[in-house]
């Protein structure tokens, strides 16, 4: 995203006045899916794609915002109990709010921003939304500045009070502490988290978008969550002495000392789990190797584990770990909550031109349609431009 493209709509639209340039990123997480609900650990880093809005005080209460990608214009007042009515907008209103709640005295500001992140593509262009306005309001109005994590909770705040979404953690936390270079390992129950490097020197990290997304996706990801709980409560039943809250708190003895007590079904969806807490943490000691061959393998695992034991995988996303596996390819899998959506690839320098020729013309003959291809590079997270 260039600084001139945004300006020179904020200048337009805004009495040819310039402001502050902020820019947050989107995310991709590497391995860890389905962790965070099981007080697992997940593994995003911020990316080369995100959100980028110029702002400036204009000495009102009211906040005018423009959307460049939409063409869309909106006005709301700051102290607007109920907010506009566009999305897109509820995402900024409800930062103003959570921000405020958060001490920050937010007053009346123009802006402009645009957006490079895929949208559909899994990359969490609303969580990079918030978070740059997050940051932005905070070096503009905090006089006592909130903290990172504050700026992280205001995003998860606006989509569970203002866009209607329950989502967890991750996204904003990537979008905010992202760092060039390095992914994170977030502990999704206390969120403590570690830098870890990742320069992949004659590798490409590369998602190819499978362009569907089934209607499964939201009961399916509430039966898989009662799945878990209910090995949780066998466990609990099992074990009265210990602390037993979330699957992250049992080991594979105490998993198959309850197989009798649960369904078969329920028993795949936590050996996913358990498995993925393993991979995870291998992970993070092939990475400060500078292990990828490790790294990709791991990702292969996962895959499997999504496809075959939680089943949040589809036709589409199998045949794409398929023919990166039969390409080559270093490590492929899911990334995100599944029956849709892209796969995360890890691939050499040398194979990549010709995986993605052999992925677009093999996935077109069979469904019709190309996939789409985007490449990332880890990034930073939420600063101030200019």
């Amino acid at each position: 995203m260039e600084i001139d493209y945004v300006r020179s709509r904020f200048v337009k639209h805004f009495d040819g006045q310039t402001g502050n340039v902020y820019a947050s990123p989107g995310r991709i997480n590497l391995i860890g899916e389905h962790t965070d609900y099981n007080g697992g650990f997940v593994f995003p880093g911020a990316i080369d794609k995100g959100i980028m809005c110029e702002i400036r005080p204009n000495g009102t209460n009211k906040v005018m915002a423009y959307s460049i990608d939409l063409k869309d214009r909106v006005e709301f007042d700051i102290d607007d109990e109920k907010g506009p009515k566009a999305s897109w907008a509820r995402y900024l209103y409800g930062i103003v709010q959570e921000m405020k709640k958060r001490g920050v005295d937010v007053k009346g500001f123009n802006t402009a921003f645009a957006g490079d992140v895929p949208l559909g593509a899994g990359l969490s262009s609303s969580a990079a939304l918030e978070s740059c306005y997050a940051y932005a309001l905070n070096d503009l109005f905090g006089e006592n500045k909130v903290s990172k994590w504050d700026m992280v909770l205001a995003g998860q705040a606006t989509e569970h009070n203002y866009c209607g979404v329950n989502c967890g953690i991750m996204d904003q936390f990537a979008s905010v502490f992202g760092m060039e270079g390095k992914l994170m390992r977030l502990d999704c129950r206390s969120r403590e988290f570690e830098y870890f490097p990742f320069d992949p020197k004659g590798y490409r990290l590369v998602l190819v978008d499978s362009v569907v997304k089934h209607e499964l996706a939201s009961s399916a990801y509430n039966d898989r969550r009662k799945s878990c709980e209910n090995v949780v409560a066998a466990l609990q039943k099992k074990y009265p002495e210990k602390t037993i809250e979330t699957l992250r708190d049992a080991d594979w003895d105490m998993l198959n000392a309850v197989k009798d007590e649960v369904s078969e079904e329920d028993m795949k969806r936590a050996t996913f789990v358990l498995g993925e807490k393993d991979r995870v943490l291998a992970v993070c000691d092939a990475l400060n190797a500078g292990d990828y061959e490790t790294v990709g393998k791991k990702m292969y695992e996962t895959h499997h584990g999504l496809s075959k034991e939680y089943e949040v995988s589809c036709e589409e996303l199998d045949y794409l770990n398929d023919i990166a596996r039969e390409d080559g390819v270093t490590g492929s899998r899911i990334m995100g909550g599944g029956f849709g959506g892209c796969t995360i690839n890890l691939v050499k320098e040398d194979l990549y031109d010709h995986f993605i020729a052999d992925v677009k013309k093999k996935y077109a003959e069979r469904y019709g349609k190309e996939p789409k291809i985007y490449d990332v590079v880890i990034k930073d997270g939420s600063r101030k431009i200019c």
